[in-house]
């Protein structure tokens, strides 16, 4: 019986994990200097959870949320997004009480979605994401912003666009939902059952919607910035304002809605324009949460955050023909030859890890010649010889592989040779 990979899910192979690894280094790298500290949270949660939190008319908690059953009887789900499950031990774990506010968190882990899998779109994929907690600051925004735009361009990538739009306050949203009700109502039989339900309950979505992005009333439909209060307006305004002095180009799209119910005031993507990218071209999105907090049973705390897809982001480095500097290969490959001198290259070897040297050896009996083929399959930058003579003689031929360059060292300082002509 053979055993595959299921469906929408991918196994990460050790010549793949180091470009993982490097863009991991890399964001918790730019999280330091912005000062935002690791959260972990569960893999799974009370699905109750991401229904209040999520939004119970979202794609997510209607169609693609893992939930299951455990033997108390208790609803689980495996979490489809960071935000709610971060926002629920900030509430639980009292961090609003915190003398240093706002709280600034990042996360990274695997999520889960049931959707059909295509490029850049997995069941099981790796999201690294921030939230900030606490402000009501329009600084913080750009802040938000420009920490995700940062991590993209300090690896390379230029073919960059970011959007952003404002979903305004309470009131501002509840004067563009009475104007998309009485829009798309007379006509909303034209639309795909998904867009029909979200009606009265959250029409803002229908601007979201993939299957009927191109109906003419989608391009018609009343501009969330037309309904802006004086109060929401000058928020947004001020976004755009730091985010000019930060200097970070933008795009201000009236249609971006974000497709999760928590968001209100901004909103932002960030795309890749690379040729070749593909048909979804977002790669990260975020905005801010003013009232989810209080919704997951918190006082009332303003937040913002995004979150963004490794496996988007290898491919956009791909699409640019962008490689991480990842480092190939070991410092030393200890060949020996004869039973003597296999017991003292263990030992060696031990030696030379210990003092921070990347090291390798034989283990299947191999001769001479494949085992300077293995040496020079690992990339080794040197390549130590140990036989019966050089044993009896105290010393172990080094070998220099990208000059050829031989030396005859002490058994007795050959680790700290090593060291020397390594640094």
């Amino acid at each position: 019986m053979s055993f595959q990979i299921p469906r929408g899910t991918q196994d990460i192979l050790p010549e793949q994990a180091a470009k993982w690894q490097y863009i991991e280094q890399i964001a918790r790298e730019l999280c330091r200097r912005y000062n935002y500290q690791e959260i972990r949270t569960p893999i799974f949660e009370h699905t109750e959870l991401f229904l209040r939190g999520v939004g119970d008319t979202t794609d997510i908690v209607q169609k693609e949320m893992y939930t299951f059953e455990d033997r108390g009887g208790r609803s689980l789900t495996l979490r489809p997004e960071g935000t709610a499950a971060v926002v629920r031990s900030f509430v639980e774990n009292k961090m609003y009480g915190y003398p240093n506010q706002p709280v600034k968190l990042y996360y990274m882990g695997p999520m889960f979605r049931y959707e059909r899998p295509q490029a850049g779109r997995f069941r099981q994929f790796v999201q690294f994401g921030v939230e900030a907690l606490g402000s009501n600051d329009p600084a913080i925004d750009a802040e938000v912003i420009a920490l995700a735009m940062d991590i993209y361009r300090t690896l390379g990538l230029k073919k960059l666009k970011l959007v952003i739009n404002s979903l305004g306050d309470v009131e501002s949203r509840k004067a563009h939902r009475q104007a998309l009700i009485d829009h798309f109502q007379h006509r909303i039989h034209e639309f795909c059952d998904d867009c029909q339900a979200r009606l009265h309950k959250n029409p803002m979505r229908i601007l979201d919607c993939k299957k009927d992005r191109n109906h003419e009333l989608m391009r018609t439909a009343p501009s969330i910035l037309d309904y802006l209060n004086e109060q929401s307006r000058t928020y947004f305004e001020k976004v755009q304002m730091y985010l000019q002095k930060l200097g970070i180009p933008f795009e201000v799209d009236p249609r971006l809605v974000r497709g999760l119910d928590y968001y209100n005031h901004t909103a932002f993507e960030i795309m890749s324009e690379a040729e070749g990218f593909g048909a979804i071209t977002t790669l990260c999105g975020g905005g801010r949460y003013n009232g989810l907090v209080q919704e997951i049973g918190g006082p009332e705390t303003p937040g913002i955050g995004f979150a963004l897809s490794i496996e988007r982001l290898l491919a956009a480095l791909e699409a640019e023909s962008i490689s991480p500097p990842i480092s190939e290969g070991i410092d030393c490959y200890v060949v020996a030859l004869g039973e003597q001198a296999k017991e003292e290259a263990v030992a060696l070897v031990a030696a030379l890890r210990q003092e921070g040297i990347a090291a390798e050896k034989d283990y299947q009996d191999r001769k001479v010649k494949a085992q300077l083929k293995a040496a020079d399959r690992l990339h080794a930058t040197y390549v130590a010889i140990l036989g019966e003579d050089e044993l009896q003689k105290g010393v172990i031929n080094v070998k220099h592989m990208a000059t050829g360059e031989q030396q005859e060292v002490s058994l007795h300082t050959f680790v700290s040779h090593m060291k020397n002509v390594l640094q």
